[in-house]
């Protein structure tokens, strides 16, 4: 699946936010948001592509909200608030100019994101095995 490529570059792409430490230079900190910026962005777009191929309809059209809302319900995420608080830190992105919440974004990626897109990546290779079964169970017929 296409979108889970992208999520897991894009995963891979922000574990260099170990690399650095505060405090940050001005740009390596927008750096450091920005990568934050895109895995979320990958990440709800894997969400959705997941939910969609496994027949979910609400999924062809939702929002960043209602997907991340769509896959606690399905058991794709387990942190639902986790989940929202990382797209209102997606919605700051914007203001990233000012370093005192371009710097929180970069910590909360450290402390609480990564773990939580690690573990999305996890869900959505479980997930494709099950689509996967399910396509060849229906092609075997």
């Amino acid at each position: 699946m296409k979108k889970f490529d992208n999520f897991c570059k894009a995963l891979e792409n922000l574990q260099e936010i170990y690399a650095y430490e505060a405090p940050y230079s001005n740009v390596i900190l927008t750096g450091l948001v920005g990568l934050y910026e895109i895995c979320f962005e990958q990440s709800w777009k894997a969400m959705k592509e997941s939910l969609y191929a496994s027949g979910i309809g609400l999924a062809a059209t939702g929002s960043p909200k209602a997907i991340i809302k769509e896959a606690f319900s399905n058991g794709m995420i387990q942190e639902e608030q986790l989940w929202l608080d990382a797209l209102s830190d997606q919605k700051h992105v914007a203001h990233a100019y000012n370093p005192e919440i371009a710097g929180e974004i970069v910590e909360n990626t450290k402390e609480k994101y990564v773990a939580m897109f690690q573990e999305l990546k996890t869900s959505l290779e479980e997930w494709q095995g099950l689509t996967s079964k399910a396509a060849g169970t229906k092609t075997s017929l």
